[in-house]
C-alpha cells in the first residue's frame, strides 16, 4: 500500500522534497501556538481511534513481525501504554474499555521471556488498570514474573553481541543492556513499588538502571548509545551515532517513571539530574522544521523527517514543562514546533506517518511508515501537550 500525504493535513502543511528526493511535509519555521485542548484531544482520538481499528490488520505495516500483532509485545504494548494517558483525558470510556478488555484477554500478564524488558513494559497499562478499578487480581501475574527474577537475578555483563540469524535475543538481553529497555521495564517496577509498598521492586530498578546508564550514557554529549556496538561507530561526518527512538525511549521513559518515583525520596534527585541533562542537550538538536533527525548528531539539512523519537522527545519536554522541570520560555517554543510536525505527519486517515520501522540503528523514513509504538509516542505527546494548555 502506498499512501500519499495529502497537501493539506490538520494545519495545512505543504510539501517539500527531501535531499533524498522523497516527499515531506514541512512544519513552520517559528513556533506556532499551542492548539486549543478541544483540538488536542479531537487529534489524540482520531489517531487512537484509527489504531484501535487496525489491532490485526496489519497490511499498512509491509515489515510486520508475526510478534506485532501481540498485545504484550513491546511494539503494541507501547500504544497500550499510551491509551492509558488518552484515557485519563478522554471524556469517552471506549478508551479504558479497550485496555480492560485487553488486559482481561490477556490474562493481566507480562510477556512470555522473563528476564526481557521488552516484555515488561506492558505491565504499566496493567498497573493503570489495577487503580482504575481492575484491582489486585490485575498486579498478581506481573508480580509472580517480577518476583522471579529478584529471586535470581542476571548478574551478566552488558557488552551487546548480535547473534546470528534465527538464534534469539542477545545473551546480554537478561539484563538492560540496550538503552530501549530503559523505556520498557523501569516505569513499571517503580510503579508497581509505589502500588503494593514493595520496596523490592524499586531498589532493582535503580541499581539496574544506574547499571545501563554507568555503562550507556555519553557524559560529554548527555546521550546514550544504543548499546556497546556504537560506541566506536562514526556518521559519515565522523559524527558519534546516537539514534534518535533510542534516546527518545530513555527521554520518555523518564517523564513516565519521575511520576512513580515519592517526592523524597533520596533516589529521585539522580533522575531528575538525568533528565535535565538530556533535555538541555536534545533540545539544540532539534531541526527547524520540528522534528528530530533520526541520527541526532547528522547534518540537519540532510537528514529526514522521523515521528517516533519526535514523539517522545514531546512528550518529555511537554511534562518537564508542566512538572516545573524545565523552563518554559526555553522549551515550550520546541514543543509547539515539534506538535506541528507531529500533526502534519498524520495521514488524512488517521494513521501516523514517518514511523521509522523496528531497527536498532537510524535508518530511512518513509512518509506511509506506520507502527505502534509510533501512535504510542504521538499519544505521550498528545497527553503531555493536553495538560500545557490547562
Amino acid at each position: 500500500m502506498k499512501l500519499k500525504l495529502a497537501a493539506a493535513l490538520l494545519a495545512g502543511a505543504a510539501l517539500a522534497a527531501s535531499p533524498s528526493g522523497m516527499a515531506r511535509p514541512v512544519a513552520p519555521a517559528a513556533a506556532p501556538a499551542l492548539p486549543s485542548r478541544m483540538q488536542l484531544m479531537a487529534s489524540m482520538e482520531r489517531v487512537a481511534d484509527w489504531q484501535l481499528t487496525h489491532l490485526d490488520d496489519l497490511s499498512y505495516m509491509p515489515a510486520a513481525r508475526p510478534s506485532t500483532k501481540r498485545a504484550r509485545d513491546w511494539q503494541q504494548a507501547t500504544f497500550w501504554v499510551a491509551l492509558t494517558h488518552l484515557a485519563d483525558r478522554s471524556s469517552s470510556v471506549r478508551y479504558k474499555d479497550a485496555i480492560f478488555s485487553k488486559g482481561r484477554e490477556e490474562g493481566w500478564k507480562l510477556g512470555d521471556r522473563l528476564y526481557h524488558a521488552d516484555d515488561h513494559i506492558i505491565g504499566a497499562a496493567w498497573i493503570w488498570a489495577a487503580r482504575k478499578g481492575a484491582g489486585a487480581a490485575a498486579l498478581a501475574p506481573m508480580r509472580a514474573s517480577f518476583d522471579r527474577i529478584l529471586a535470581a537475578p542476571k548478574t551478566n555483563d552488558l557488552h551487546f553481541v548480535a547473534p546470528e540469524p534465527g538464534a534469539g535475543d542477545p545473551g546480554c538481553t537478561t539484563r538492560w543492556c540496550w538503552c530501549d529497555a530503559l523505556f520498557m521495564a523501569p516505569p513499571t517496577l517503580w510503579a508497581l513499588s509505589k502500588d503494593t509498598r514493595d520496596g523490592r521492586y524499586a531498589s532493582f530498578a535503580d541499581k539496574e538502571y544506574r547499571a545501563t546508564t554507568d555503562y550507556l550514557f555519553d557524559k560529554g554529549a548527555h546521550l546514550y548509545f544504543r548499546d556497546s556496538r556504537f560506541f566506536d561507530q562514526r556518521g559519515a561526518h565522523g559524527e558519534k551515532l546516537f539514534w534518535s527512538r533510542g534516546n527518545g525511549w530513555v527521554f520518555s521513559g523518564l517523564a513516565r517513571m519521575i511520576p512513580e518515583i515519592p517526592a523524597k525520596d533520596p533516589r529521585r534527585p539522580y533522575y531528575i539530574k538525568l533528565f535535565k541533562e538530556m533535555a538541555a542537550k536534545l533540545v539544540t538538536l532539534q531541526r527547524g522544521n520540528g522534528y528530530w533527525p533520526p541520527s541526532l548528531l547528522a547534518d540537519p539539512d540532510r537528514s529526514q523527517d522521523e515521528s517516533s523519537g519526535t514523539g517522545f522527545y514531546v512528550h518529555g519536554m511537554a511534562w518537564g514543562i508542566k512538572a516545573g522541570l524545565l523552563d518554559r520560555k526555553t522549551y515550550l517554543p520546541a514543543v509547539t514546533k515539534g506538535w506541528a510536525a507531529l500533526e502534519h505527519a498524520v495521514q488524512p486517515n488517521g494513521m501516523l506517518g514517518w514511523v521509522q520501522q523496528v531497527s536498532d540503528r537510524p535508518d530511512v523514513v518513509k512518509a506511509e511508515d506506520a507502527q505502534f509504538y509510533g501512535t504510542g509516542a504521538y499519544l505521550l505527546a498528545g497527553a503531555a501537550v493536553y495538560d500545557l494548555t490547562r
